[in-house]
């Protein structure tokens, strides 16, 4: 099996061009024509992993978000970026990166996941792109159904079990059932509105400053679980 054809399964599950502008997913470092000898998938490529793929003797890496965002004028070891993008061609090792085009598919994407492991129901597109239909379900973040609604805390109690954190930042209780949640995998802050506007009572994501949790506004409650997680 070659490193094309890798890339061309998971291309079927989310193909590249649903890749936000900014993005730069795809094959980073390496050769299309490589025969795959062994696979490595983390959520990001750092040299602690380029030396256990090393170690395992798998020589291809693929992760979530890509190494390279902007262009790279040099290969020196200014930065971890060029030393791992160095390395990695050093001992041919591939990296290919599967980001917001994952994030951005309905089925089988990052928010999928995420919902099946709360056990929601309905699931939808939160915030669905222009050339969404009935049957291509493209888009950012999700939006679905809790069998039974829950207490706030009881929930996010649940969520911190399920999702496996220590910790949840969370806005301040607004004394109502919860049924309806909104989630975005990785940095969500920008749906918010959209998952007010959709009726939903709890909004999952990471990144929000601390000025950006007022924007709850006492009709939702964000829960911020962090990006790694």
């Amino acid at each position: 099996m070659k490193i094309r054809d890798i890339i061309d399964y998971l291309h079927a599950i989310a193909p590249n061009h649903l890749q936000e502008a900014y993005d730069n997913s795809g094959l980073l470092v390496g050769d299309y024509n490589d025969e795959v000898k062994s696979v490595l998938v983390s959520l990001d490529v750092t040299e602690a992993v380029l030396e256990e793929s090393e170690a395992l003797g798998a020589n291809l890496i693929i992760s979530h978000h890509p190494i390279i965002f902007g262009g790279i004028k040099r290969l020196v070891d200014a930065n971890y970026v060029q030393r791992i993008v160095k390395q990695a061609i050093q001992k041919n090792i591939n990296l290919f990166a599967i980001h917001t085009n994952l994030d951005n598919v309905l089925h089988q994407g990052v928010n999928e996941r995420i919902a099946q492991n709360l056990g929601l129901k309905d699931i939808d597109v939160l915030l669905p792109k222009p050339d969404a239909t009935e049957e291509y379900r493209v888009g950012a973040g999700l939006i679905g159904a809790l069998d039974e609604a829950m207490d706030e805390m009881a929930f996010l109690n649940f969520l911190k079990e399920k999702m496996n954190v220590n910790t949840i930042k969370y806005t301040q209780l607004i004394g109502k059932s919860v049924k309806n949640i909104a989630l975005c995998g990785g940095s969500g802050r920008f749906l918010l509105q959209e998952a007010i506007s959709r009726n939903a009572d709890v909004f999952i994501s990471s990144d929000f400053k601390y000025h950006e949790f007022f924007d709850a506004d006492g009709k939702i409650i964000i829960a911020d679980i962090g990006h790694y997680e």
